[in-house]
């Protein structure tokens, strides 16, 4: 097994690391696993659970958690936590704009499962604001927004292949973000 040991100071320039055979290489990165979990704050969390609890089976995640004031999921190598807000921010709405969150972007493994959220979020009423659509944002970038009872903005989207990680395919974000 090869192990890589770090050998110099901790973020500065020209970190030295040496596997365990002793190649030696300069880095200043990692490669991180994805992402562990992501926690929502909601002011309507009464009428935000159902939703959840409902979206998120859909997805093929389970419940690990439900209390008073938060609910967690797991699955597809990420948690999702959502948590009632503190009294003083009750009435405050999601705004997408503003400094925090901008929306929550799950990946599917195929064009048919943003079709059948799709399906799925228009037989239970939700709010979709975009349909399935295909997008600039990759090579063959297919995805639906809606929101959650308090507005929180959500995405599905499928990406065949690599996406932008495929060697030459350069980010095209289109009119909206430059």
């Amino acid at each position: 097994m090869r192990r890589l040991r770090f050998f110099g100071r901790l973020g500065g320039p020209g970190m030295i690391w040496k596997m365990s055979d002793q190649i030696e290489e300069e880095t200043n990165s990692m490669e991180i696993n994805g992402i562990a979990h992501i926690m929502l704050t909601v002011n309507r969390f009464e009428q935000c659970v159902p939703f959840y609890e409902s979206l998120l089976g859909f997805l093929g995640l389970r419940e690990v958690f439900k209390g008073d004031n938060f609910l967690y999921y797991v699955g597809g190598r990420t948690g999702i936590g959502i948590q009632r807000c503190e009294e003083q921010h009750k009435n405050e709405p999601f705004i997408q704009t503003r400094v925090g969150l901008h929306h929550v972007c799950f990946r599917s493994r195929s064009r048919e499962d943003v079709d059948a959220l799709h399906d799925f979020l228009v037989e239970n009423n939700a709010s979709v604001i975009q349909p399935p659509q295909e997008g600039a944002w990759a090579p063959g970038y297919y995805s639906l927004l809606f929101e959650d009872p308090d507005g929180i903005r959500l995405e599905i989207n499928h990406v065949p292949g690599k996406g932008l990680l495929e060697e030459g395919v350069k980010l095209d974000p289109g009119p909206d973000y430059d």
